[in-house]
């Protein structure tokens, strides 16, 4: 069978998800509440009051990135995103190197996420209703529910994304309000935004952090062959979803900031890492308000689960369709169009993981959720630098009537942006690790795997299996703009 018609058999859902869907099922994938309950304290330990500015300049950065990204999506409209144009702009065995780069971001960070939700579960029902339950008990089950919504197809899982999303939201926006129409120390500091305190030498490490942030944004572009409206409704999607984070991550830096004054919220966050902003609910607002938001955490982190299964179930069934992974990976649903052979293998690695850490009693937080997120985002910086080096070249070759602007000036600034950033986040990789010499290493020896193996595989094929190396990121391409 040709890739074509194999691709043509074990197709995706066409129009399964419209605009509103697209948008939340990316947004969900950042769990709002969890980051600026959770990852955000880190952020102001590190950058202080210049926080709120950093996310809009890191936005500003990121809408760069999205011209050149939405400009491609225009004629490679692909599952595989960042593997399909990395190879069509940079070659293929660099695609290949991208594609398990971007396999193994997508499933650390989705397979961290479990110790996080087995944490938030295991103390909250354990205060609410007197249940003990170790944390992975609570991660198997969530793990079970999102393998079986993930089988279902995207249309279910996104309209669950979008009932979470919007609860997320009004439960911080309830914050924003409380705190700042009466601020404790009686104005709203806005004088914070100012570039003299967000581009401070001594700010710079805050970036690596807050770049953080904007993981996933990217994935609006995975979704491609299954939106309504084709690719017009990616671009807008990936442009909506960088103003949104942007812009309200800000609000919600500068709602904090608020609350603590300018000049004391670097100390209270080296005081109260992880209280933070939760202590804020406790003492501000009605204690039922707290304990919602305790609940909307849980909810938060299993919405991030099922959004990134998805996403990474999607890299995995392009690799396989494409026969860079085993065929059988290639395989859709019959009726739902689910790529549910490559969801069964997401989650058989996450079974695998919670198992081992819970015989081996590996910490959930400190372990799980640490080596995850640091090693995700380690690789999807680098993937963001080489998709933009890419967007480049692949536009000034292929499509240079698109304008210097969309072809070169936007991605090319984005791609420098990018490659300091991920230069930063190496310099002061302890931030994401804690300095454990042992998480160091995990997360080394396996993104250095997944170079090596991604390597070794398009070497591979292209001097063994040229057949298949050929149709590479080949039949993705489209003449007709949507």
């Amino acid at each position: 069978m040709s890739v074509q018609a194999m691709h043509e058999e074990n197709r995706l859902a066409s129009g399964a998800i419209n605009l509103p869907e697209l948008v939340f099922t990316a947004l969900a994938t950042l769990a709002p509440l969890t980051l600026v309950a959770a990852v955000m304290p880190l952020h102001f330990l590190v950058g202080g009051a210049a926080v709120p500015g950093g996310y809009l300049i890191a936005a500003g950065v990121m809408a760069l990135f999205a011209v050149g990204l939405n400009t491609v999506v225009k004629y490679l409209r692909s599952s595989g995103a960042f593997y399909t144009i990395i190879s069509r702009g940079l070659g293929k065995v660099t695609g290949t190197v991208a594609a398990m780069l971007a396999v193994l971001a997508y499933n650390a960070l989705q397979i961290s996420t479990y110790g996080v939700i087995g944490t938030y579960a295991a103390s909250s029902l354990a205060q609410w209703f007197g249940i003990s339950l170790p944390w992975w008990a609570y991660a198997l089950v969530s793990l079970m529910i999102v393998g079986a919504l993930g089988y279902r197809g995207i249309t279910a899982s996104a309209k669950i994304l979008g009932v979470v999303l919007v609860l997320e939201v009004l439960a911080l926006i309830v914050l924003a309000i409380v705190v700042l129409t009466a601020p404790a120390s009686g104005d709203v500091p806005v004088e914070i935004y100012a570039p003299a305190l967000v581009l401070r030498p001594e700010t710079l490490a805050m970036f690596a952090l807050v770049f953080g942030a904007f993981m996933g944004f990217e994935s609006t572009s995975i979704y491609s062959e299954e939106v309504r409206g084709g690719t017009r409704t990616v671009r807008r999607a990936t442009y909506i979803v960088v103003a949104f984070i942007g812009v309200f991550y800000s609000l919600m830096a500068l709602v904090v900031v608020t609350a603590y004054g300018a000049d004391g919220i670097t100390g209270a966050a080296e005081s109260d890492l992880e209280g933070l902003v939760v202590k804020l609910y406790a003492g501000l607002t009605h204690p039922a308000v707290y304990e919602i938001v305790n609940l909307l955490l849980i909810l938060s982190a299993f919405a991030a689960l099922l959004a990134l299964h998805n996403a990474s179930n999607r890299y995995v069934y392009t690799l396989g369709r494409e026969r860079i992974l085993p065929r059988v990976f290639g395989r859709t649903h019959p009726r739902t169009y689910s790529p549910w052979v490559a969801g069964m293998l997401q989650s058989a690695l996450g079974l695998i993981v919670v198992v081992v850490c819970a015989f081996g009693n590996v910490d959930p937080y400190t372990v799980l959720l640490l080596v995850g997120s640091a090693l995700g985002f380690l690789a999807i910086i680098v993937l963001w630098s080489l998709c933009s080096l890419a967007s480049a070249v692949y536009l000034c070759r292929a499509h240079p009537e698109e304008g210097l602007w969309r072809t070169l000036i936007a991605p090319g600034a984005a791609w420098l942006a990018l490659t300091f950033i991920a230069i930063l986040v190496i310099v002061n990789f302890d931030l994401f690790t804690g300095g454990d010499p042992t998480v160091n290493i995990i997360v080394w020896v396996l993104a250095g795997c997944a170079v090596i193996g991604g390597l070794w595989r398009g070497l591979y094929l292209r001097s063994r299996r040229p057949d298949i190396y050929q149709s590479m990121a080949a039949t993705t391409e489209i003449s007709v703009i949507p």
